[in-house]
């Protein structure tokens, strides 16, 4: 068998069995799906000496988003796919040593997506093996202090986890603000937020917040970090297709007893206000704030959960999530948030069936 049919069977057979087979139910080839092809071009040979790279890849996430297949075209014999222990964030790695020459890398991705709704409620109650992780605190997102302070004034009064949870994300839209000179997608430092009292940011600072809040509130909550690959059906500032590496997009969502896993994304809202200069009273904006609680418009695809994690393989620190493709040269550290710099571009083309 060849490395490049390797890598893609491995890439399918092991997402799939970290899934439950109960989840599985939902193919492509049900109405609603759409299908993309997302391609990593990378030039790395103005680096010399040792490097390793690492590149975040769509995860499996049935029932609105399924990995096809995983392509390696260009790269080091080195080259694996693999996850971090924790996260399970699916991550393409490769290594050059100090005389390879070559060190230019191709990876091309099919996923197929399709718009996600908040599920009926349940008579009984959901359960989620996996949602105790998401109640932890991490480095970058306490849940003490000032973030616990500010959560329980929110809440304060309500009971269930869903009215604690919507209470929470009206706060965030009402509070925060898209502010266009944070770089990237922003660093997610919501202690740094809330004591400072300058709550903008960008999606992966809005959004963290409302991760950070909801935990804070004993309610299991995550973000999830990736990109934008087609035009939007609700705003043209919602969606990129083409040329996407400037395209990173992290949203959130939260575990609900009646629901399950719940989508968010107040971080959409606030970038609306600003680029499409809607008022919070704009009719066009209260839609979108009252469908942004319990949907996410799959023009986007997802890669990870990973927040202040260990990159697998080791790199020389924690990174606080894997949106970005990532690097290390010696001393040098390549942030993919600068995608000129760091010499790589990534891809969308939407696959079309006859």
């Amino acid at each position: 068998m060849h490395r490049r049919d390797f890598l893609r069977l491995s890439a399918i057979g092991t997402l799939l069995s970290y899934f439950p087979r109960s989840l599985a139910t939902a193919t492509p080839s049900e109405s609603g799906w759409r299908t993309f092809e997302l391609t990593y071009d990378i030039d790395l040979s103005a680096h010399a000496g040792p490097g390793k790279l690492w590149l975040p890849l769509p995860a499996m996430a049935i029932p609105y988003q399924q990995v096809l297949s995983t392509r390696l075209i260009e790269g080091p014999a080195t080259a694996t796919l693999t996850w971090d222990p924790a996260y399970r964030a699916p991550i393409y790695a490769a290594e050059w040593a100090a005389g390879d020459m070559a060190r230019k890398v191709k990876v091309v991705t099919r996923v197929a997506t399709r718009n996600r709704q908040m599920t009926e409620p349940v008579n009984g109650l959901c359960n989620s093996e996996e949602a105790a992780l998401y109640l932890q605190p991490t480095e970058h997102m306490p849940i003490d202090g000032i973030v616990a302070e500010t959560s329980a004034k929110i809440v304060k009064g309500l009971a269930s986890p869903d009215d604690k949870a919507r209470a929470i994300y009206e706060w965030i839209v009402d509070n925060t603000f898209r502010d266009p000179a944070v770089k990237g997608c922003g660093m997610g430092n919501i202690k740094g937020m809330l004591e400072t009292g300058n709550l903008g940011g960008k999606c992966a600072d809005i959004n963290s917040l409302f991760v950070g809040l909801a935990r804070a509130a004993g309610i299991p909550a995550r973000e999830m970090y990736g990109v934008r690959v087609a035009e939007s059906a609700q705003l043209p500032c919602l969606g990129k297709a083409g040329d996407v590496s400037k395209a990173q997009h992290c949203r959130a969502e939260y575990f609900s007893p009646r629901h399950g896993w719940v989508a968010v994304d107040p971080a959409d809202v606030r970038k609306a206000v600003l680029e499409a200069k809607l008022t919070l009273d704009d009719p066009r904006l209260v839609e979108l704030r009252n469908r942004l609680f319990g949907f996410w418009e799959m023009n986007w695809v997802g890669f990870n959960h990973a927040r202040d994690f260990e990159l697998s393989p080791k790199a020389s620190r924690t990174l606080p999530y894997l949106m970005y493709p990532y690097a290390e040269f010696g001393e040098t550290r390549l942030d993919g948030r600068d995608p000129a710099k760091f010499v790589f571009a990534l891809t969308s083309r939407e696959l079309i069936s006859s």
